[in-house]
Protein backbone atom coordinates (compact mmCIF):
# COMPACT_ATOMS: atom_id res chain seq x y z
CA UNK A 1 0.00 0.00 0.00
CA UNK A 2 0.96 3.82 -0.61
CA UNK A 3 -0.32 6.59 1.63
CA UNK A 4 -0.75 9.58 -0.30
CA UNK A 5 -1.29 12.79 1.74
CA UNK A 6 -3.61 14.78 -0.48
CA UNK A 7 -3.28 17.79 -2.72
CA UNK A 8 -4.10 21.10 -3.52
CA UNK A 9 -6.28 21.47 -6.63
CA UNK A 10 -5.62 24.95 -8.66
CA UNK A 11 -7.60 27.58 -9.74
CA UNK A 12 -7.99 29.44 -13.11
CA UNK A 13 -8.31 33.29 -13.92
CA UNK A 14 -10.22 34.40 -16.48
CA UNK A 15 -8.83 37.27 -19.64
CA UNK A 16 -10.82 38.73 -21.87
CA UNK A 17 -11.39 40.68 -25.62
CA UNK A 18 -14.41 40.47 -26.85
CA UNK A 19 -14.72 38.44 -30.33
CA UNK A 20 -17.32 38.84 -32.91
CA UNK A 21 -20.36 36.77 -33.02
CA UNK A 22 -20.41 37.04 -36.87
CA UNK A 23 -17.84 34.62 -37.15
CA UNK A 24 -19.35 31.67 -36.13
CA UNK A 25 -22.55 33.10 -37.66
CA UNK A 26 -20.85 32.33 -41.42
CA UNK A 27 -19.43 29.02 -39.92
CA UNK A 28 -22.68 28.21 -39.05
CA UNK A 29 -23.87 29.04 -42.87
CA UNK A 30 -20.88 27.54 -44.08
CA UNK A 31 -21.72 24.37 -41.90
CA UNK A 32 -25.55 24.91 -43.02
CA UNK A 33 -26.24 24.59 -39.42
CA UNK A 34 -29.08 26.47 -37.95
CA UNK A 35 -28.10 30.34 -37.60
CA UNK A 36 -30.10 31.34 -34.47
CA UNK A 37 -28.75 27.89 -32.74
CA UNK A 38 -25.20 29.03 -33.62
CA UNK A 39 -25.57 32.87 -32.63
CA UNK A 40 -27.13 31.37 -29.18
CA UNK A 41 -24.06 28.96 -28.54
CA UNK A 42 -21.53 31.74 -29.57
CA UNK A 43 -23.32 33.81 -26.95
CA UNK A 44 -22.80 31.39 -24.70
CA UNK A 45 -18.91 30.98 -25.65
CA UNK A 46 -18.73 34.79 -25.81
CA UNK A 47 -19.56 34.99 -22.06
CA UNK A 48 -17.46 32.60 -21.04
CA UNK A 49 -14.55 32.75 -23.70
CA UNK A 50 -14.34 36.62 -23.77
CA UNK A 51 -10.29 36.42 -24.50
CA UNK A 52 -10.58 33.61 -27.14
CA UNK A 53 -9.69 34.40 -31.26
CA UNK A 54 -12.41 32.20 -32.51
CA UNK A 55 -11.20 33.88 -36.37
CA UNK A 56 -9.12 30.78 -36.08
CA UNK A 57 -10.29 27.66 -36.08
CA UNK A 58 -8.78 23.92 -37.58
CA UNK A 59 -12.18 22.31 -37.10
CA UNK A 60 -15.13 22.35 -37.26
CA UNK A 61 -16.76 24.29 -34.68
CA UNK A 62 -19.81 21.76 -35.23
CA UNK A 63 -17.76 18.76 -33.68
CA UNK A 64 -16.87 20.62 -29.98
CA UNK A 65 -19.83 20.08 -27.60
CA UNK A 66 -20.34 20.56 -24.02
CA UNK A 67 -18.40 17.84 -21.75
CA UNK A 68 -21.04 19.05 -19.06
CA UNK A 69 -18.94 20.70 -16.38
CA UNK A 70 -18.21 24.36 -17.00
CA UNK A 71 -14.55 26.00 -17.68
CA UNK A 72 -12.84 25.34 -14.71
CA UNK A 73 -15.49 23.16 -13.49
CA UNK A 74 -12.87 20.20 -13.43
CA UNK A 75 -9.93 22.13 -11.97
CA UNK A 76 -5.65 21.42 -12.98
CA UNK A 77 -3.65 21.42 -10.50
CA UNK A 78 -0.95 24.18 -10.60
CA UNK A 79 0.66 24.05 -7.60
CA UNK A 80 1.16 20.00 -7.38
CA UNK A 81 2.60 18.17 -4.01
CA UNK A 82 4.43 15.35 -3.68
CA UNK A 83 5.80 12.55 -1.30
CA UNK A 84 8.84 10.05 -1.61
CA UNK A 85 7.31 6.82 -3.36
CA UNK A 86 8.52 4.70 -0.22
CA UNK A 87 6.32 7.21 2.12
CA UNK A 88 2.94 6.76 0.21
CA UNK A 89 0.57 4.28 0.81
CA UNK A 90 -1.26 3.36 -2.45
CA UNK A 91 -2.08 -0.03 -4.00
CA UNK A 92 0.94 -1.61 -5.80
CA UNK A 93 -1.62 -2.27 -8.65
CA UNK A 94 -2.83 1.27 -9.19
CA UNK A 95 -2.08 3.07 -11.95
CA UNK A 96 0.01 6.14 -12.69
CA UNK A 97 1.51 8.30 -15.09
CA UNK A 98 5.04 8.69 -14.92
CA UNK A 99 8.12 11.29 -16.29
CA UNK A 100 11.88 11.44 -16.24
CA UNK A 101 13.59 14.34 -16.17
CA UNK A 102 17.57 13.55 -16.05
CA UNK A 103 17.47 12.20 -12.27
CA UNK A 104 13.52 13.36 -11.50
CA UNK A 105 11.27 11.07 -11.48
CA UNK A 106 7.44 11.45 -10.58
CA UNK A 107 4.56 9.48 -11.26
CA UNK A 108 1.00 11.00 -11.22
CA UNK A 109 -1.57 8.54 -9.90
CA UNK A 110 -4.91 8.50 -12.23
CA UNK A 111 -7.13 8.22 -8.85
CA UNK A 112 -6.08 12.00 -8.59
CA UNK A 113 -5.90 13.09 -12.43
CA UNK A 114 -9.21 11.21 -13.53
CA UNK A 115 -10.44 14.50 -11.20
CA UNK A 116 -8.23 16.86 -12.30
CA UNK A 117 -7.42 15.84 -15.59
CA UNK A 118 -4.36 18.09 -15.77
CA UNK A 119 -1.40 19.00 -13.98
CA UNK A 120 1.00 21.73 -14.75
CA UNK A 121 4.56 20.77 -13.39
CA UNK A 122 7.96 21.90 -13.86
CA UNK A 123 10.45 18.92 -13.69
CA UNK A 124 13.85 18.92 -13.49
CA UNK A 125 13.22 22.53 -14.62
CA UNK A 126 11.38 21.34 -17.70
CA UNK A 127 7.70 22.84 -17.79
CA UNK A 128 5.39 20.08 -18.36
CA UNK A 129 2.02 19.48 -18.63
CA UNK A 130 0.31 15.97 -17.19
CA UNK A 131 -2.94 14.90 -18.84
CA UNK A 132 -5.30 12.16 -18.59
CA UNK A 133 -8.85 12.07 -19.85
CA UNK A 134 -10.79 9.19 -18.79
CA UNK A 135 -13.39 9.30 -21.80
CA UNK A 136 -10.55 7.95 -24.08
CA UNK A 137 -8.18 6.59 -21.36
CA UNK A 138 -5.64 8.72 -23.25
CA UNK A 139 -2.50 9.67 -20.58
CA UNK A 140 0.02 12.58 -21.92
CA UNK A 141 2.63 14.56 -21.16
CA UNK A 142 3.84 17.73 -23.20
CA UNK A 143 6.10 19.83 -22.71
CA UNK A 144 4.30 23.54 -22.32
CA UNK A 145 6.56 26.00 -23.62
CA UNK A 146 5.99 27.18 -26.80
CA UNK A 147 8.74 29.46 -28.66
CA UNK A 148 10.33 30.48 -25.46
CA UNK A 149 6.70 31.08 -23.70
CA UNK A 150 5.70 28.87 -20.75
CA UNK A 151 1.57 28.04 -20.96
CA UNK A 152 -0.50 26.98 -18.58
CA UNK A 153 -3.15 24.82 -19.13
CA UNK A 154 -7.14 24.33 -17.84
CA UNK A 155 -9.68 22.42 -18.63
CA UNK A 156 -12.32 24.16 -21.15
CA UNK A 157 -15.66 22.11 -20.26
CA UNK A 158 -15.73 21.41 -24.12
CA UNK A 159 -14.58 17.59 -25.50
CA UNK A 160 -13.97 16.79 -29.39
CA UNK A 161 -14.36 12.96 -30.19
CA UNK A 162 -15.30 12.65 -26.64
CA UNK A 163 -11.72 13.96 -25.74
CA UNK A 164 -10.49 16.87 -23.08
CA UNK A 165 -10.25 19.78 -24.97
CA UNK A 166 -7.68 21.81 -22.52
CA UNK A 167 -7.10 25.61 -22.79
CA UNK A 168 -3.97 27.81 -22.27
CA UNK A 169 -4.56 30.73 -19.60
CA UNK A 170 -1.89 32.94 -21.92
CA UNK A 171 -4.14 33.37 -25.47
CA UNK A 172 -7.18 31.07 -24.03
CA UNK A 173 -6.68 29.39 -27.07
CA UNK A 174 -7.98 25.94 -27.18
CA UNK A 175 -5.95 22.65 -27.25
CA UNK A 176 -7.05 18.95 -28.62
CA UNK A 177 -5.87 16.84 -25.82
CA UNK A 178 -5.34 13.79 -27.94
CA UNK A 179 -2.77 15.29 -30.13
CA UNK A 180 -1.50 18.26 -28.56
CA UNK A 181 -2.39 20.41 -31.35
CA UNK A 182 -4.21 23.99 -30.86
CA UNK A 183 -7.58 23.67 -32.81
CA UNK A 184 -9.52 26.55 -32.00
CA UNK A 185 -7.69 30.76 -31.39
CA UNK A 186 -4.99 32.51 -31.83
CA UNK A 187 -2.47 29.43 -31.34
CA UNK A 188 -4.59 27.55 -33.72
CA UNK A 189 -2.17 25.16 -35.58
CA UNK A 190 0.67 24.59 -33.12
CA UNK A 191 1.50 21.02 -31.57
CA UNK A 192 3.22 20.81 -28.20
CA UNK A 193 6.44 18.82 -28.43
CA UNK A 194 5.28 15.38 -26.35
CA UNK A 195 7.28 14.02 -23.42
CA UNK A 196 7.94 10.43 -22.90
CA UNK A 197 6.00 8.85 -20.59
CA UNK A 198 4.79 5.46 -18.92
CA UNK A 199 1.46 4.14 -17.96
CA UNK A 200 2.07 1.68 -15.68
CA UNK A 201 1.49 0.47 -11.75
CA UNK A 202 2.90 2.72 -8.69
CA UNK A 203 4.63 -0.67 -7.77
CA UNK A 204 6.78 -0.46 -10.91
CA UNK A 205 7.71 2.85 -10.52
CA UNK A 206 8.34 2.56 -7.07
CA UNK A 207 11.01 -0.81 -8.22
CA UNK A 208 12.40 1.59 -11.22
CA UNK A 209 13.22 4.52 -9.38
CA UNK A 210 13.04 4.11 -5.53
CA UNK A 211 13.89 7.91 -5.18
CA UNK A 212 10.97 8.56 -7.39
CA UNK A 213 8.23 11.56 -5.94
CA UNK A 214 4.43 10.74 -6.04
CA UNK A 215 1.81 13.21 -6.52
CA UNK A 216 -0.06 13.48 -3.79
CA UNK A 217 -3.23 15.66 -2.48
CA UNK A 218 -3.20 18.13 0.47
CA UNK A 219 -7.11 17.94 1.21
CA UNK A 220 -8.06 14.45 1.54
CA UNK A 221 -11.94 15.19 1.49
CA UNK A 222 -11.74 17.20 -1.65
CA UNK A 223 -12.01 14.92 -4.21
CA UNK A 224 -13.36 10.69 -3.60
CA UNK A 225 -9.59 9.63 -4.26
CA UNK A 226 -8.91 5.90 -5.47
CA UNK A 227 -12.88 5.60 -6.19
CA UNK A 228 -13.46 5.36 -10.49
CA UNK A 229 -16.84 7.67 -10.97
CA UNK A 230 -16.44 5.99 -14.56
CA UNK A 231 -17.89 2.83 -13.27
CA UNK A 232 -17.47 -0.05 -15.67
CA UNK A 233 -16.99 2.32 -18.44
CA UNK A 234 -14.40 -0.05 -20.06
CA UNK A 235 -17.19 -2.74 -20.18
CA UNK A 236 -19.50 -0.67 -22.14
CA UNK A 237 -20.76 -1.52 -25.80
CA UNK A 238 -20.20 1.94 -26.86
CA UNK A 239 -18.92 5.38 -25.34
CA UNK A 240 -21.15 8.03 -23.55
CA UNK A 241 -23.34 10.03 -25.27
CA UNK A 242 -20.83 12.46 -25.92
CA UNK A 243 -19.42 10.53 -29.04
CA UNK A 244 -21.40 10.33 -32.15
CA UNK A 245 -18.84 9.38 -34.76
CA UNK A 246 -18.41 6.44 -36.61
CA UNK A 247 -16.73 3.05 -34.42
CA UNK A 248 -13.93 1.16 -35.41
CA UNK A 249 -14.53 -2.25 -37.11
CA UNK A 250 -13.53 -5.55 -35.79
CA UNK A 251 -12.69 -4.44 -31.96
CA UNK A 252 -14.95 -3.33 -29.77
CA UNK A 253 -15.05 0.27 -28.90
CA UNK A 254 -13.25 0.47 -25.75
CA UNK A 255 -11.03 -2.27 -26.27
CA UNK A 256 -7.65 -0.48 -25.50
CA UNK A 257 -5.12 0.01 -28.20
CA UNK A 258 -1.29 0.60 -27.62
CA UNK A 259 -0.85 4.00 -29.89
CA UNK A 260 2.44 5.16 -31.25
CA UNK A 261 1.88 8.13 -33.47
CA UNK A 262 -0.66 6.89 -36.13
CA UNK A 263 -0.26 3.32 -35.29
CA UNK A 264 -2.00 0.97 -32.96
CA UNK A 265 -1.75 -2.48 -31.76
CA UNK A 266 -4.66 -4.14 -29.76
CA UNK A 267 -3.66 -4.35 -26.44
CA UNK A 268 -5.21 -8.36 -26.12
CA UNK A 269 -2.69 -9.22 -29.22
CA UNK A 270 0.29 -7.63 -27.24
CA UNK A 271 -1.13 -9.54 -24.08
CA UNK A 272 -1.39 -12.68 -25.88
CA UNK A 273 2.27 -12.20 -27.34
CA UNK A 274 3.95 -10.17 -24.28
CA UNK A 275 6.31 -8.60 -26.90
CA UNK A 276 5.78 -7.12 -30.28
CA UNK A 277 8.54 -6.16 -32.16
CA UNK A 278 7.73 -3.89 -35.85
CA UNK A 279 10.52 -1.90 -37.49
CA UNK A 280 12.30 -0.17 -34.53
CA UNK A 281 9.66 -0.34 -32.36
CA UNK A 282 9.50 -2.51 -29.76
CA UNK A 283 6.22 -3.32 -27.51
CA UNK A 284 5.72 -5.30 -24.51
CA UNK A 285 3.35 -6.63 -21.88
CA UNK A 286 3.64 -7.59 -18.27
CA UNK A 287 0.62 -7.96 -15.90
CA UNK A 288 0.14 -6.17 -12.82
CA UNK A 289 -1.91 -2.81 -13.47
CA UNK A 290 -5.47 -2.46 -12.90
CA UNK A 291 -7.87 -0.58 -15.01
CA UNK A 292 -8.71 3.10 -13.16
CA UNK A 293 -12.34 2.47 -15.06
CA UNK A 294 -13.57 -0.69 -13.93
CA UNK A 295 -14.59 -1.26 -9.95
CA UNK A 296 -15.88 1.60 -8.24
CA UNK A 297 -12.58 0.92 -5.83
CA UNK A 298 -9.82 0.99 -8.46
CA UNK A 299 -7.49 -1.35 -6.86
CA UNK A 300 -9.89 -3.94 -7.32
CA UNK A 301 -10.18 -3.57 -11.13
CA UNK A 302 -9.62 -6.18 -13.33
CA UNK A 303 -5.77 -6.47 -14.76
CA UNK A 304 -5.12 -4.09 -17.54
CA UNK A 305 -1.02 -5.43 -17.56
CA UNK A 306 1.73 -2.33 -17.87
CA UNK A 307 2.64 -1.38 -21.14
CA UNK A 308 6.21 -0.22 -22.19
CA UNK A 309 7.08 1.02 -25.77
CA UNK A 310 10.78 1.62 -27.09
CA UNK A 311 12.57 2.50 -29.83
CA UNK A 312 15.81 0.87 -31.11
CA UNK A 313 19.06 3.21 -31.53
CA UNK A 314 22.72 2.60 -31.84
CA UNK A 315 23.00 3.70 -28.40
CA UNK A 316 20.15 0.99 -27.02
CA UNK A 317 16.42 1.33 -26.20
CA UNK A 318 14.72 4.44 -25.35
CA UNK A 319 11.63 4.84 -24.17
CA UNK A 320 9.08 6.24 -26.91
CA UNK A 321 6.02 8.26 -27.01
CA UNK A 322 3.32 5.98 -26.22
CA UNK A 323 -0.22 5.89 -25.20
CA UNK A 324 -3.29 3.43 -24.07
CA UNK A 325 -6.68 4.68 -25.53
CA UNK A 326 -9.55 3.04 -26.25
CA UNK A 327 -9.77 1.79 -29.91
CA UNK A 328 -12.99 4.44 -30.69
CA UNK A 329 -10.85 7.38 -29.67
CA UNK A 330 -7.92 6.40 -32.27
CA UNK A 331 -10.86 5.36 -35.12
CA UNK A 332 -12.06 8.93 -34.80
CA UNK A 333 -8.74 10.95 -34.73
CA UNK A 334 -6.78 8.35 -37.69
CA UNK A 335 -9.92 7.19 -39.23
CA UNK A 336 -7.53 5.86 -42.40
CA UNK A 337 -5.32 3.75 -39.56
CA UNK A 338 -5.56 0.45 -38.81
CA UNK A 339 -5.52 -1.14 -35.87
CA UNK A 340 -3.84 -4.11 -35.67
CA UNK A 341 -5.33 -7.23 -34.46
CA UNK A 342 -3.49 -10.48 -35.10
Amino acid sequence: MIKVARQDEAHAGKNGWPRPVAVLTAVALLLQLPVPQVRAQAESWQAEWPNTDFSHTAVDLAEIMSGGPSRDGIPSIDDPKFAAVGEVDLPGNEPVLSVQVGDNARAYPLRILMWHEIVNDTVGGVPLAITYCPLCNTGLVFKREIAGRVLEFGTSGMLRNSDLVMYDRQTESWWQQFTGTAIVGALTGTRLPPWPSRLESVARFAERHPDGFVLVPTDEDLRLYGQNPYFRYDSRNAPYQFFNGELPQGIAPLARVVRVGDRAWSLDLLRQARRIETDDLVLTWEPGQASALDETTIAESFDVGNVVVQRKTSEGLVDEIYTVDFAFAFHAFYPDSTIVTE
